[in-house]
């Protein structure tokens, strides 16, 4: 049987902090930028989990509406998973219809008396009429337009309803993510259009960039560590995935730290709203609620959204964003320096406070070496593939 034909239990090649194999010294720093790369920050260390999950994915609105919408059919059609963190939509439309389908989208949430414009272009007409309406020959020509915007925006909001409440049917079959470009936690491999690859092969970075106006902002980026093998031939950039969170340099580390619970099958699955339907699928984690570690009820996100208000959120939010930056990111060993020879030579520093990086990037920020990890366990001796 196959790794990927295994449904009840991992692969051999899943990953564990624990067996990651000897690998190949990564290449120089300077060959990332003649490959296209933007300034790196910093390299996220591997291991040595916080365990403290991104605001973005804590606290997820649109999570509880998809389940909302989608109901049973959530399991199917997931971004995210037991199984894989699928990064690709396979859509297998036309142009015209993805085309249509904008402009449905931007008619019914635009005009809809719904969380759209409704009111405030009705107002505006309603305040038109009464200011011209001795101006007109007849009332009925007076309240034409106010009529007729009325029911336009009345037609946005039936559609708008119509998409909320069939919505899962346009979901299937236009949100379809994909198997093939994924995280697989069943497997330990990143599957991508350029090949697949096990996830120790990864390096995460926080990307500084600017926008037209000059101002910086950072993002994570999760690259493989040697683009001979995976850069894409067509343009020669690195393989590469985007992970967003809310901006926030911590953030991005909570990101990562999130990102790494999820593939290691020694851990439980990160405890977080788009992953709760499916632990009791994840042997792992199913093991750790049942012993009773995770102390919340089995359908705690789930419940939780259900009597929120959006006031009481926006505070959890709050208080979820200082712990992330609360959390110790900075300075730990990295458990891959164990792995690679001349890894640490590659990237060596990182910012000496990151949250005050985050906040405040400037050339005066002082950068520090990072500690070198210690105790190479007999696993990592090994030849990597």
């Amino acid at each position: 049987m196959s790794p990927t034909e295994q449904q009840d239990h991992y692969a051999d090649t899943a990953f564990r902090t624990d067996t990651i194999p000897r690998q190949a010294p990564p290449p120089a720093k300077s060959t990332w930028k003649k490959l296209g790369s933007n300034l790196d920050v910093a390299r996220l260390p591997w291991g040595n989990y916080i365990g403290v999950n991104p605001t973005l994915y804590e606290y997820d609105n649109e999570w509880f509406e998809d389940y909302q919408y989608m109901k049973e059919d959530y399991l199917n059609y997931a971004m995210i998973n037991e199984a894989r963190w699928s990064k690709f939509v396979d859509e297998d439309i036309s142009l015209l219809y993805r085309f249509l389908r904008f402009w449905f989208v931007v008619f019914s949430h635009g005009f809809s008396f719904i969380g759209g414009g409704g009111y405030f272009i009705t107002g505006i007409v309603a305040l038109c009429t009464v200011l011209f309406l001795f101006a007109a020959d007849n009332i009925i020509d007076a309240l034409t337009p106010l009529i007729i915007v009325a029911s336009v925006c009345g037609i946005a909001t039936a559609l708008r309803r119509l998409y909320e409440t069939y919505s899962i049917r346009f979901y299937k079959s236009n949100k379809n993510w994909s198997d093939d470009i994924a995280f697989c936690r069943r497997t330990g491999m990143v599957k991508s259009f350029q090949g697949n690859f096990p996830f120790y092969e990864f390096d995460a970075f926080i990307e500084m960039r600017a926008d037209m106006k000059g101002n910086q902002f950072h993002s994570l980026k999760v690259r493989h560590r040697y683009p001979q093998h995976s850069k894409d031939e067509r343009n020669g950039l690195p393989l590469d995935f985007d992970f967003p969170a809310d901006g926030n340099i911590a953030q991005l580390y909570a990101m990562w730290d999130m990102l790494g619970r999820y593939m290691d099958v020694s851990q439980p699955l990160p405890d977080i709203p788009r992953l709760e339907p499916f632990r009791h699928l994840d042997p792992t984690t199913k093991a750790f609620d049942e012993a009773g570690k995770r102390d919340r009820p089995a359908t705690y996100w789930r419940d939780l959204y259900a009597k929120a208000s959006e006031k009481e959120l926006k505070q959890w939010r709050e208080e979820h964003r200082k712990v992330v930056e609360a959390a110790p990111w900075g300075s730990r060993t990295d458990l891959m320096a164990q792995s690679v020879p001349g890894y640490g030579g590659s990237y060596t520093a990182e910012p000496e406070d990151v949250n005050a990086y985050g906040r405040f990037p400037n050339k005066a920020d002082r950068f520090v070496e990072r500690a070198e990890a210690k105790d190479a366990s007999p696993q990592n001796k090994r030849d990597g593939h």
